[in-house]
């Protein structure tokens, strides 16, 4: 997955690294609430990317973890709340940014058949996915019932990580973290 959003990445004209000091966005950490571990993650992820432009994910839920929640990890200390709150701002998931941001608006591909497109639990993602696949020559895009409903994936493992007495340790300011999925496509 990692070397298809490079190439899309760079397809759409951008120039791609990758920090080596990059870790995870800290949603398992978050989903056994594990508030000292997500904030270390969070701190590390902020100082790993924090002289790039843009941040691009290209899974929705660890995109969504890094837009919406390190700044809430920072309550209290002032300048790492600012040093989150802009890197938030630049975090974009890799679809979104695609078409949002560097204005990609079709794909150059090609399949004969019908899909249907599971939306991704985190990012609030819909159109976008939709406008590329329906750029797709030959595919007929089919909307399955349910398409905005979790999976359920992620949330089982997170569960699977730490018993429930490990949802007392998250701070009541930090809202606890949605199904840990990436979208779904089934071709039929």
């Amino acid at each position: 997955m990692g070397f298809a959003a490079v190439k899309l990445l760079e397809d759409a004209g951008c120039i791609v690294e990758v920090p080596a000091a990059q870790s995870c966005c800290g949603r398992p950490s978050r989903g056994v609430a594990d508030a000292a571990d997500a904030r270390a993650a969070a701190e590390a992820t902020i100082r790993a990317f924090e002289d790039f432009d843009y941040v691009v994910a290209p899974s929705a839920s660890c995109a969504e973890t890094l837009m919406a929640y390190h700044a809430d990890y920072f309550a209290g200390d002032e300048a790492w709340t600012k040093r989150a709150q802009a890197f938030c701002a630049k975090v974009h998931e890799l679809v979104a940014f695609l078409v949002d941001v560097r204005g990609v608006s079709r794909v150059d591909a090609r399949l004969h058949g019908s899909v249907t497109y599971q939306d991704a639990c985190g990012g609030g993602l819909a159109p976008q996915p939709r406008r590329l696949l329906a750029s797709v020559e030959g595919l007929a895009l089919r909307e399955m019932e349910g398409a905005a409903t979790c999976c359920g994936l992620g949330a089982a493992g997170c569960v699977s990580l730490a018993g429930k007495a490990a949802a007392q340790r998250l701070p009541a300011s930090v809202p606890p973290a949605r199904a840990c999925c990436s979208p779904a496509i089934s071709v039929a």
